[in-house]
């Protein structure tokens, strides 16, 4: 069945080690509408930019490169965030698992809802997926709110149903000094962690300052200006909650 929905793509790696298992092609997708206050792409947020793309051009460019990906290798689509083109990521999804490929998609859950069409559609997406990679940006409500614009109750459901699915999932879980670093923070993301079943991968990311160059370049005022990224030693005593 071809389709003429078309998905805007802000870029595609051909080559991507850190997106998932194996060699990965990776699909960034354009828009998002959490205003995380650490983003590095904030030139994603837009939702009316980007190339676009058909499920069938996009899974013939992805292809290509078949023969890099090996046995644990295939495609992961991120953002910006995918969930906000879900009809066309489901279609794209579905494509691919007819091609035996192994699908990621790397979210930050925002959009979740069981409001329909968006629960029906996203049922249909997690039977093509083979991985979700969660971000898990802040436990508490409010502070959530604060970092991103938005809570994370939803996420936190979608993050339940999918381990209720069986359905692997990495999470990860950006490191910022004074901001995401807080002891009882942690704590808090490992017991929810601790309650899910299919988590098969943690990540720690320390907090960068490579992007500031492009909200400055964008017009945007940033935060965050003057924290520094996390130390080795930050970086270690963090992980050691997890472990």
């Amino acid at each position: 069945m071809k389709t003429k929905a078309a998905g805007r793509i802000h870029s595609l790696e051909t080559f991507g080690l850190v997106d998932g298992p194996g060699v990965r092609f990776v699909v960034f997708m354009q828009g998002c509408r959490m205003r995380c206050r650490y983003c590095h792409n904030p030139e994603t947020w837009s939702e009316t930019a980007g190339e676009e793309w058909t499920p069938e051009a996009l899974l013939e460019r992805a292809w290509r490169y078949h023969n890099y990906w090996g046995e644990n290798g295939g495609i992961t689509v991120s953002g910006g965030e995918p969930l906000l083109q879900i009809d066309f990521l489901t279609e794209f999804f579905r494509l691919a698992k007819i091609r035996g490929i192994h699908t990621a998609l790397d979210t930050c859950g925002q959009p979740f809802t069981k409001e329909e069409p968006f629960y029906g559609t996203w049922k249909r997406l997690m039977e093509y997926t083979d991985l979700v990679m969660l971000d898990l940006k802040e436990m508490d409500c409010q502070r959530h709110k604060d970092l991103t614009g938005w809570d994370n109750d939803n996420i936190l459901a979608m993050a339940r149903e999918i381990s209720e699915m069986g359905i692997p999932m990495w999470i990860r879980h950006v490191l910022v000094p004074g901001l995401t670093d807080d002891r009882e923070g942690l704590i808090g993301l490992r017991q929810f962690m601790d309650g899910l079943k299919t988590i098969e991968k943690f990540e720690i990311l320390p907090y960068h300052t490579l992007g500031t160059l492009k909200w400055e370049e964008m017009g945007l005022d940033y935060s965050l200006e003057g924290i520094m990224p996390p130390t080795k030693e930050e970086v270690k005593k963090a992980e050691k909650i997890f472990q």
